[in-house]
């Protein structure tokens, strides 16, 4: 059976059967998607973590089906109902959908009125009715033979019409008439609203576009489709699914009906009566439901590309910050991070009304940042962040002080989460949320893994899909990330760690108390003396780790420890070092990789050009360089922003539909896909990504709303 998945596999996601087969041994093996991805090229043939992924998530739902035609087949056989030709059928099935529709004669239902009219003793003219032998049998005739008042027939229209429900029934179970009607559904249906009946509800003006809603469902974009299911879940308003019934007939027609006699006429109001009854409502349901599910797995799949750029952010580095988390009344809580995120004070001032204490607030600031050389200024860009922000910016700071707006999105999740309290167990949640501003900015990845992703605010609809889908995708990407960029074991924090191949959070926590018992690693191979951190973790996670000053200059990159042979080999043929081999272009531009293939090894040109990119740029950081960014001066509220003007931002969201863009005013714009650029946009993040620096111009602004239209054009 794995077999067969995998080719089928292999023929959906257009890839290489080989290669879907060696992804399938490694996961079984317990190998992680970062580390096939990494390590295992040769055999994946350059498969990188989506394709990966993908096919993990196939096999999945194939054991998931496998387990469920077990189920049926065991079933069947309970019920003496398990024929050869039933369980050939169940075995070449490739849906879901298929599966239960050949269960579905066979499935524990309640009292139906063909199990009522089967009572009866009527099963026999149904299946006369059916054949519609019109020349031998008058279905009338037929059915006075079936007249018994004390099984509850008492005239010819009962029998006929017990004998319709039979057969309305063995209709809306026929495998071809489902199929072909599902088929319908998909290509013809038309998803309908309609307002509910009494008073408006009060969300009503928050879905106004989808009132009047009429729109095929096969080209309903998933943001609509999943806005439209939430205004029916909270009551707007109603929602059907329908299909033009004489179309629907004439599937059931041209399966069902054989001629054009009194018999055949019954057969088609049986069908009649099936469609209406049976199979549109049961047709409905499932259609969308897949609808539902192919819009949230595009809504994840938005929401786990933002996460990426967003976790990608280039990071600030190891600079001293001064972190501000801004408000009026309770004032500005200031803390004071070092180069490696270490909060060295706090304090708070109070420069915004109702105190106005400004003076006192900037020669405080002031000193601060003299007597703690701090390099940067991180503000939050919540309540009071602009007002903030342009105070300090009237400081006469030195100018070698960067003054950066900071998103503050799940930072007060980590101020008020057991991690942060027990980091900083005498400091309250204001405090531990300048801290999350200041270190975010710092380094954005080694901050936010310590939020949970759906908390970040990057999402489209995060709360409309499956929580387990959406989780499973979002720890995918922090994974990824984490071990693209590489993790110094000497500092990071837990949280880090556990997002490392091969390690979780126990294995993380028992790296961080061995590194405080015994102090920093010195080499790769010191992990294996961590207790429970055996040879398989150690296989999927030592690539990913870093130690810097450490005995071996390898341990610093992301060559991993079973090819350090190959780098002493290129080495010794070089008559050098490995400290003298890497970073020596001269050298290292001399070697011929082809020397050192070894296909049985699984060492290929794949795997020798990573290791050659790692002894050029040892522990390279993959993420950009940092750039700072100030909004436009003056432009603190969504009424200073006036029609036609220009001014700087920062996409703090894409979707299906456009980017979100922070100008600076408390409220983001939106920039329709159709205003991203001159020429057609059909997927925004093909030209915008979280956290890019825009100019944008003013289309619209509406402050009864709270909207902002914005334009790139």
């Amino acid at each position: 059976m794995l077999d067969r998945h995998i080719e089928r596999i292999a023929s959906e996601l257009s890839l290489d059967r080989r290669a879907v087969g060696a992804v399938s041994e490694l996961l079984d093996s317990g190998a992680t998607l970062p580390f096939i991805a990494r390590y295992r090229k040769e055999a994946t043939g350059d498969l990188d973590e989506v394709a990966i992924g993908k096919i993990r998530d196939s096999l999945n739902r194939s054991r998931l089906m496998d387990e469920r035609r077990i189920a049926i087949i065991r079933s069947l056989a309970r019920q003496n109902q398990l024929t050869a030709e039933i369980e050939e059928k169940l075995s070449k099935a490739v849906s879901l959908a298929e599966l239960e529709d050949i269960y579905l004669p066979f499935r524990p239902k309640r009292r139906t009125r063909a199990m009522v009219a089967k009572e009866r003793g009527l099963e026999t003219l149904a299946r006369i009715i059916l054949a519609q032998d019109e020349r031998e049998r008058d279905p009338e005739e037929e059915a006075a033979l079936y007249i018994d008042p004390e099984k509850g027939v008492s005239s010819v229209y009962e029998a006929i019409q017990g004998a319709m429900d039979i057969i309305a029934e063995c209709i809306s179970e026929d495998i071809r008439a489902r199929s072909e009607l599902r088929s319908l559904f998909w290509s013809a249906g038309v998803l309908e609203s309609r307002a509910k009946a009494g008073n408006a509800h009060p969300e009503e003006g928050k879905f106004r576009d989808y009132l009047e809603l009429s729109e095929p469902i096969a080209r309903m974009s998933s943001h609509r489709l999943l806005a439209a299911l939430r205004g029916a879940k909270r009551g707007v308003f109603s929602l059907r699914l329908a299909v033009n019934e004489d179309d629907a007939l004439a599937v059931l027609e041209e399966i069902f009906i054989k001629g054009d006699g009194p018999a055949s006429g019954m057969v088609m109001a049986a069908a009649q009566d099936s469609f209406r009854r049976l199979l549109a409502p049961s047709l409905e349901t499932e259609t969308i439901s897949i609808a539902r599910q192919r819009a949230e797995e595009k809504a994840i799949e938005i929401f786990a590309d933002n996460l990426r750029q967003l976790l990608l952010e280039p990071p600030l580095g190891r600079r001293c910050v001064l972190a501000v988390d801004p408000g009026f009344r309770t004032g500005c809580k200031l803390v004071v991070l070092d180069p490696l995120g270490r909060l060295i004070k706090s304090d708070v001032i109070y420069p915004h009304e109702p105190h106005n204490k400004t003076r006192e607030a900037g020669s405080k600031v002031a000193r601060i940042c003299q007597e703690n050389d701090v390099e940067v200024i991180a503000v939050g860009n919540g309540t009071a962040g602009r007002e903030t922000e342009s105070f300090l910016r009237r400081l006469n700071l030195p100018r070698s002080i960067s003054i950066v707006p900071v998103n503050e999105s799940g930072a007060s999740v980590y101020s008020t989460s057991a991690r942060a309290r027990s980091e900083f167990p005498d400091q309250d949640a204001t405090v531990r949320g300048a801290v999350s501003i200041g270190r975010r900015l710092q380094d954005p990845l080694a901050e936010l893994v310590k939020i949970e992703p759906q908390a970040i605010g990057v999402g489209q609809y995060q709360h409309d899909v499956d929580p387990s889908s959406l989780g499973r995708s979002l720890d995918d990407v922090v994974a990824a990330c984490v071990n693209q960029v590489g993790v110094d074991v000497n500092a990071a924090s837990i949280e880090l760690l556990a997002r490392v191949s091969g390690l979780g959070p126990k294995l993380a926590e028992a790296v961080v108390r061995y590194r405080n018992e015994h102090g920093p690693f010195r080499s790769r191979r010191d992990l294996l003396a961590v207790p429970r951190l055996g040879p398989k973790a150690f296989e999927q996670a030592a690539g990913f780790l870093r130690i810097h000053d450490g005995d071996n200059p390898l341990d610093r990159t992301a060559v991993h420890p079973e090819r350090y042979p190959i780098v002493e080999r290129m080495a010794k043929d070089l008559g050098v070092s490995i400290s003298e081999l890497v970073e020596n272009e001269r050298l290292l531009s001399g070697l011929s990789l082809e020397d050192y293939m070894n296909q049985e090894g699984g060492v290929g040109l794949c795997t020798l050009q990573d290791i050659l990119n790692e002894l050029f740029r040892p522990g390279r950081d993959p993420r950009r360089e940092y750039e700072a960014f100030s909004f436009a001066p003056g432009i603190n509220e969504i009424g200073d922003l006036l029609v036609g003007m220009s001014v700087p931002g920062i996409v703090t969201n894409v979707t299906s539909f456009g980017a979100f863009v922070d100008v600076g005013v408390h409220q983001d714009g939106l920039v329709h896909k159709s205003e991203l650029a001159k020429s057609y946009v059909p997927v925004p993040g093909d030209v915008v990504r979280v956290r890019q620096k825009v100019m944008v111009k003013v289309l619209d602004v509406d402050l009864e709303r709270k909207r902002i239209s914005l334009s790139m054009k």
